[in-house]
């Protein structure tokens, strides 16, 4: 019987024109994406001369999540090198702003055999890590055929994702089986990667929850907040997505607080320019965060502030009094509320939170974060926590509890790390060919 691996590669052979389509697609609004094109494919120009440790962090999120434990690894064998690999630019230059030249960074090559193969021959990684739902059926089999181990680490899978996984049931048993180890956000996200086939699975809880807002970034939060206006209530619409700019606009005409001022962080940067060109077509006078320097007050006609900026966005949960988290008033599943709830930030979201559904369910729980049905409620609540200081100061202490009483995942994931390279030490390569 041929393999549905076998399948999957043409499949993935058959889509190769629509890869580079796609990249130019992409190009039109981030020309980063025509970078590096030959990673993509196996070809590198950066090496390594110490033992390669390997994680694959796909964008912002991810890149972030893994702070905490790549500083634990970089202390735990300083005679290593740390390799990211990322999938797109913003993740890229993530890791830019994070780790400068602290570790290599690349992109992590499309899913063909001859592209993985390289990759791992070219690094000679001792082990490697896969953050959350990186679930890449060639390069997993690579990995155990060339001996090197391979985490899911941060793991979480949805139910919709899981449905989706499990229409292509045994090439994903394959591939979750193959896996040196799993280690769940939950234990729903445990359950369902069992049953569809990953073996030595555990539960580590949430990385992101481990993550320290930088001081760098409070400071720069106070800074901020200062030219706002002090005297000025601060509501940030952080990580927002197509289509709920123009939500949040029209129900924040029934608000009724003096001189609030909105701040949107639209998720993708390719997008600031469309979230302008709105504010623009609504007659809303706004500044961008680009545009103002360090000295510059808001004036109080400013009724808006573009966060077109990129690794700021702590420093904007810092200066904000009530932040909402985009991507979850329309069905594309919610961001990560944590970050703000770090920064002191009480949250609210939308009905739509299925990527971060567990997260959310404990911060709502711990007080931290209040869930509304749609736009129209979120006004309504807003509107009630800026009128209510007594309200909006009890939400900003449970942030800090909430936040505090989930932490440890990182030791955890160090535990795992530490176990299974005992197994493949740095003496010992992986037998790639």
């Amino acid at each position: 019987m041929l393999s549905p691996r076998l399948f999957y590669t043409l499949a993935l052979w058959l889509l190769l024109p629509y890869i580079f389509l796609r990249l130019l697609w992409r190009a039109r609004k981030q020309p980063e994406y025509l970078h590096h094109i030959g990673e993509r494919f196996g070809f590198y120009s950066v090496r390594s001369n110490k033992p390669v440790i390997w994680l694959h962090t796909v964008s912002v999120g991810e890149t972030r999540a893994a702070q905490s434990l790549i500083t634990r690894l970089r202390a735990t064998y300083p005679d290593h090198q740390i390799l990211l690999t990322h999938t797109t630019p913003t993740g890229r230059a993530t890791s830019e702003q994070l780790y400068g030249d602290g570790v290599l960074r690349v992109y992590l090559p499309y899913d063909y055999p001859f592209a993985v193969n390289r990759f791992l021959r070219h690094f000679k990684p001792r082990f490697g890590i896969l953050m959350e739902t990186e679930v890449w059926f060639n390069l997993i089999h690579a990995c155990r055929e060339s001996g090197t181990p391979l985490l899911l680490l941060n793991a979480r899978l949805s139910e919709k994702s899981a449905r989706g996984y499990a229409r292509f049931a045994r090439l994903t048993r394959d591939a979750l089986g193959e896996l040196a180890a799993v280690a769940a956000q939950t234990a729903d996200d445990a359950a369902r990667l069992t049953g569809l086939g990953a073996k030595n699975v555990s539960v580590m809880g949430n990385l992101k929850f481990d993550i320290e807002p930088p001081p760098a970034m409070l400071e720069l939060g106070r800074q901020l907040r200062e030219q706002f206006g002090a005297g000025r209530k601060v509501f940030l619409a952080a990580s927002t997505r197509d289509g709920e700019e123009a939500l949040l606009l029209d129900a924040l005409q029934q608000v009724h607080i003096p001189g609030l001022l909105l701040v949107i962080v639209p998720r993708h940067p390719q997008r600031f320019a469309e979230v302008a060109a709105l504010l623009e077509q609504r007659r809303i006078p706004f500044r961008r965060r680009s545009e103002m320097r360090s000295v510059d007050e808001v004036p109080a006609e400013t009724q808006a502030v573009l966060g077109d900026s990129m690794g700021e966005m702590f420093a904007y949960y810092a200066a904000a009094d009530l932040a909402f988290i985009g991507g979850s008033l329309l069905p594309y599943g919610g961001q990560n509320l944590i970050e703000a709830c770090a920064a002191g930030a009480p949250v609210l979201v939308g009905p739509y939170t299925h990527n971060f559904s567990e997260a959310t369910r404990l911060a709502v729980a711990a007080g931290a974060a209040t869930q509304v049905q749609d736009s129209g409620g979120l006004v309504m609540e807003l509107q009630h926590l800026l009128d209510s200081p007594d309200a909006l100061r009890a939400m900003h202490s449970h942030c800090a509890e909430f936040v505090e009483s989930n932490r440890g995942a990182t030791d955890k994931s160090l535990q795992i790390i530490v176990s299974l390279y005992a197994t493949n030490p740095s003496d010992n390569p992986p037998n790639l060919k």
